[in-house]
């Protein structure tokens, strides 16, 4: 009898690979300044760079995840290790804006490889745990920042970009194709089912199938409302900061004192890593739409109570962490709700559909500044919370019910299919 792998070891294996990855994204702004100094690009089209990385990175999860779904987690999280690697050092040696954008290319795929299977892997082992699960491997992408920015800016002092490029790239790319190899195909334990409040399918629909559901561009959209208006706030606020004179006030806090926007950014990425498994976790027993009801409203309410006294530091402060609070659970509870709804066998290729709506969230992104010109954030922040509020009004009362039809109406018909083939 094969002995099944530990699933909780296999979701640490992942919470790490995606830590290791991280950096492709969250320590880039280090390098931005050292890499213009030297080549005299002009920061736009260095940046340029980085917004293809993210689209690569987000566009291209569908089709890394169905390769999970088709051979397994370890050939894809190895290839995200190579190409990652490969990413890294390309920029490392980059001596052209081509060379440069090619790079970002290479190092898309990588992420995309790592992050979408490490979601993916998270939703199969955990059919009781989705949300909680999806949620600490979410929480990952951002750890790994954490823990290795200060080395890698210290390194870009003492021993140059360059090097510090083809260092990390080839460390993380090493530790992550390491660690590829003790990943395994799903096997969740025999009997584990989801709390009775979640609504969960027995149906397994495939990309294709569930993409002719009207159901899953609900959750789509859904999807992408809530995320664009995180962002169209969040992507804001040092500018937020600097019109309304804040940015450069001193702030104290547990006798560390920085500038009020340093400060500021710190805590509302604490907030946004510390949602994502919380949230999880109280949607595995309170349902994912309720959970949807109570966290998007109070993002609503959150950006309206940054525009109304944002003007005092403390509150900019609270309200800007509410934001971040309220909105990065949006990487736990859309994926888990993905899975509950069209199945676990082809979860990893569902969700990385799903997760391209980060993508075209970020398209609606420079809208914030036509709707701030002249240094009115107001507009930004009504529409930005409307259009939140709308979507937890729409959890609860349209999702729910055309959810739970849905899936009611789906494991049904494979009972009674089951009889008929067993009569």
């Amino acid at each position: 009898m094969t002995r099944t792998p530990n699933r909780w070891l296999q979701l640490i294996f992942g919470i790490i690979c995606m830590g290791l990855v991280a950096n492709l994204q969250y320590a880039w702004t280090l390098f931005v300044s050292p890499l213009d100094a030297k080549n005299h690009w002009g920061l736009s089209a260095i940046q340029l760079s980085f917004s293809i990385f993210i689209l690569v990175e987000t566009w291209l999860v569908p089709i890394e995840g169905w390769l999970v779904d088709k051979f397994g987690p370890r050939p894809v999280i190895a290839a995200g290790a190579i190409f990652a690697a490969i990413g890294w050092v390309i920029d490392g040696y980059a001596t052209t804006l081509t060379e440069l954008y090619i790079a970002a290319v290479v190092a898309g795929i990588g992420a995309g490889c790592v992050y979408g299977t490490c979601v993916g892997n998270a939703l199969k082992w955990f059919p009781d745990k989705r949300g909680l699960a999806a949620g600490l491997t979410a929480a990952g992408f951002g750890a790994g920042a954490a823990v290795t920015v200060i080395p890698i800016a210290n390194m870009i002092q003492t021993a140059g970009y360059e090097h510090t490029f083809i260092f990390f790239g080839i460390l993380q790319g090493a530790a992550i194709f390491v660690l590829a190899m003790f990943m395994v195909r799903p096997q969740p334990p025999a009997g584990i089912v989801a709390s009775s409040r979640v609504v969960t399918t027995r149906v397994d629909y495939s990309t294709g199938t569930m993409l002719k559901t009207p159901l899953f561009w609900l959750i789509y959209v859904m999807f992408v409302a809530v995320a664009a208006g995180g962002l169209m706030a969040t992507a804001q606020i040092g500018p937020i900061a600097k019109d309304y004179g804040l940015a450069k006030l001193p702030i104290s806090l547990l006798g560390i004192t920085l500038p009020l926007l340093t400060m500021t950014l710190s805590i509302d990425n604490l907030a946004n890593g510390f949602t994502r498994p919380l949230c999880g976790f109280l949607s595995d027993r309170l349902g994912r739409e309720n959970t949807m009801f109570v966290v998007f409203l109070g993002e609503g309410l959150s950006m309206l109570g940054l525009m109304k006294y944002g003007h005092d530091p403390v509150l900019f402060m609270t309200f800007a962490a509410l934001i971040f609070l309220f909105w990065g659970e949006i990487f736990s509870i859309f994926p888990a709700i993905c899975a509950d709804t069209f199945g676990v066998k082809y979860a990893a290729g569902n969700a990385g559909t799903l997760y391209t709506a980060k993508g075209t969230a970020s398209l609606l992104v420079p809208l914030a500044s036509v709707l701030s010109a002249g240094g009115n954030w107001d507009r930004a922040f009504i529409f930005s919370a409307s259009i939140t509020i709308v979507a937890a009004i729409a959890a609860k009362f349209v999702l729910l019910p055309l959810r739970r039809k849905f899936v009611n109406d789906a494991n049904a018909k494979l009972d009674a299919d089951a009889l008929k083939q067993a009569a």
